[in-house]
């Protein structure tokens, strides 16, 4: 039989982290998930950390093919998490044919992070120009010169077809893209994950019950 760990000359079994910055119990926890993620956002935002609303969507297509990438968490509510992205995307796709993703923020320095599962909705139009009305003028004409996820002879053609629409609307406002949209995400279940010493974490789940939510601990 093959070794399963041919060497590569990168030995990553001893590459490992001691996590001991703080715990969480169940007494920490606020009455509902958003709440308690707002503090915890807070905290991370407060401690520095790089882009704390940068997070990992999850999506799988019809068949159960997985795929994730990192997008950018643009609205919180009571009702759920909020990102947008190109509709005709991977993910666009993925969704339109499995609305059920997951979400994780991954927030190393404070030895943390909080996963979601949920179901995605498209935002209403309205919602949608809202944002895209305060996106930087580059992002805007970006989201019409790029058609994500869809395959491109090289980097001149990007190139070309930014300075394109760059021309078309030199001098005036970017109109929202027919295939540029936004999700949100209502969760079914959100984890909040902290670590500890000799690798029992601490994880403690909130999951919708009606109107309510329950929590409990996971083993880690």
């Amino acid at each position: 039989m093959a070794d399963p760990t041919p060497d590569t000359g990168l030995d990553l079994r001893a590459l490992r982290h001691e996590y001991a910055a703080a715990g969480l119990e169940e007494s920490d926890l606020a009455p509902d998930p958003i709440t308690m993620f707002r503090r915890w956002f807070d905290e991370a935002q407060a401690a520095g950390v790089h882009e704390p609303n940068a997070l990992v969507v999850a999506t799988a297509d019809a068949d159960g093919v997985p795929s994730s990438r990192m997008v950018l968490l643009k609205g919180l509510s009571d009702a759920g998490f909020v990102f947008f992205t190109n509709t005709r995307s991977r993910k666009g796709s993925e969704l339109a044919e499995n609305p059920r993703c997951a979400l994780l923020f991954p927030w190393h320095p404070l030895e943390r992070q909080v996963r979601v599962d949920g179901v995605a909705s498209p935002l209403p139009a309205a919602d949608v120009a809202d944002y895209f009305a305060v996106r930087p003028r580059g992002s805007q004409l970006g989201a019409w010169a790029s058609h994500q996820s869809r395959v491109v002879a090289d980097r001149e053609e990007l190139a070309a077809s930014y300075a394109e629409v760059e021309a078309r609307y030199d001098g005036a406002d970017v109109p929202v893209p027919e295939e540029w949209g936004g999700y949100l995400v209502r969760p079914e279940a959100v984890e909040f994950w902290q670590g500890r010493p000799g690798r029992m974490h601490d994880r403690l789940v909130y999951r919708r019950a009606g109107e309510g939510w329950t929590t409990e601990r996971l083993a880690p």
